[in-house]
């Protein structure tokens, strides 16, 4: 995770595991949807290797909005993951596309490694633009009110005034998640009415 100065934040060792440089390891660890090929099938595994699939994973689930192996039943979800078979929405872009299957690649020999991927055509499009990553920061930045945007919440059936308020006191939740999604929408559409925004 990333504060509001892009510093790394480490969240949760509770899943984590020591080695020595050059040491491979047999332990399973982490969450099944994320763990690598070669740790399900038990062998003796490249402990950066496993992660950067596990970042893979978490690239997938950034631009997909879901995981690229999912399954209720644990032995179909090891199976998926031991064949790799994943299929990206059409929605994302062919350098992205390529680069997931460069990671989410079951050959941890042939897996890209940390300087391929800094390398890559999509690493350095998201590195050149970053307004990509430019959002709102919760309880600091205000969310502009605009009466167009009111007028479309209608179509969710959220209350004009419980958004309202909420807005007003720089509130974070679902109400104001939807407000500020329709906010961009509009923007990009082009069809904000300037005269109705107030700060």
């Amino acid at each position: 995770m990333l504060d509001h100065n892009k510093n790394i934040k480490i969240v949760d060792f509770g899943l984590s595991n020591q080695y020595k440089p050059g040491e491979k390891l047999k332990t399973a660890c982490g969450s099944p949807c994320y763990a690598a090929p070669e740790m399900i099938a038990g062998k003796h595994y490249e402990c950066l290797n496993v992660d950067i699939w596990s970042c893979g994973v978490i690239m997938y689930a950034l631009l997909c909005g879901y995981l690229p192996f999912e399954d209720q039943n644990t032995n179909k979800l090891y199976k998926k993951i031991l064949s790799g078979q994943f299929e990206i929405p059409k929605f994302i872009n062919a350098e992205a596309r390529d680069l997931m299957k460069r990671i989410l690649n079951v050959d941890p020999e042939t897996r890209f490694k940390i300087p391929q991927i800094k390398e890559s055509k999509w690493y350095c499009l998201v590195r050149e633009k970053p307004d990509l990553s430019q959002g709102i920061v919760v309880g600091k930045d205000p969310i502009v009110i605009d009466e167009t945007v009111f007028k479309e919440l209608e179509n969710y059936n959220i209350d004009f005034s419980q958004a309202r308020n909420n807005l007003m006191q720089n509130r974070h939740n679902p109400i104001t998640s939807i407000y500020y999604l329709l906010l961009q929408k509009l923007k990009r559409e082009g069809t904000l009415n300037v005269g109705n925004r107030r700060s």
